[in-house]
């Protein structure tokens, strides 16, 4: 009915929020990331998949977390990390050993919303043994649709985080 040029510039006004998206995956999260990475492009968003670029049951989580991190850490503009491994803890530790990088595993959409919301985290940690494609596009879509409070408690307290982290370094 519509020609595809108008489907495609409709969803970009409709959508509420359009985002840089950076994806990384080990072997547990491969394919869950692969399906991710098709939904948020057909969504609008800007996708930088970080890898796993193929199946290898032998790779190693901080492979991929860790250049997630640093670009996440080094982006300027509105961003988000993703990450997916089998329990999202590793990815998670990983990345957040990058400065500028506030990490959290996330097993439902009310969490993600309460660490976007509260401690301004812009990297997200799934689970793939714990969380399907459904429960993830819920995930992902709360924590892009969700901004950082701003509230003076929050910004105190994600500040002294990061006069905590200036001091390691």
């Amino acid at each position: 009915m519509f020609p595809d040029f108008f489907i495609t510039q409709f969803k970009f006004i409709c959508y509420s929020v359009v985002m840089h998206i950076y994806l990384a995956a080990d072997h547990k999260g491969f394919e869950l990331k692969n399906k991710l990475k098709e939904w948020l492009v057909d969504e609008g968003h800007e996708v930088t998949d970080l890898g796993a670029d193929k199946y290898d049951e032998g790779d190693d989580y901080p492979d991929f977390g860790i250049p997630l991190a640093k670009q996440v850490s080094a982006s300027k503009e509105k961003s988000l990390g993703v990450t997916i491994c089998g329990s999202g803890v590793g990815m998670s530790v990983a990345t957040g050993k990058v400065e500028g990088v506030r990490s959290v595993v996330v097993s439902d959409a009310v969490m993600a919303q309460a660490a976007r919301r509260d401690d301004n985290v812009n990297v997200i940690a799934l689970g793939s043994d714990f969380t399907d494609f459904e429960k993830a596009k819920e995930i992902v879509k709360a924590a892009i649709e969700t901004d950082f409070s701003g509230e003076e408690r929050h910004k105190r307290r994600v500040g002294k985080i990061m006069e905590y982290e200036k001091e390691c370094l």
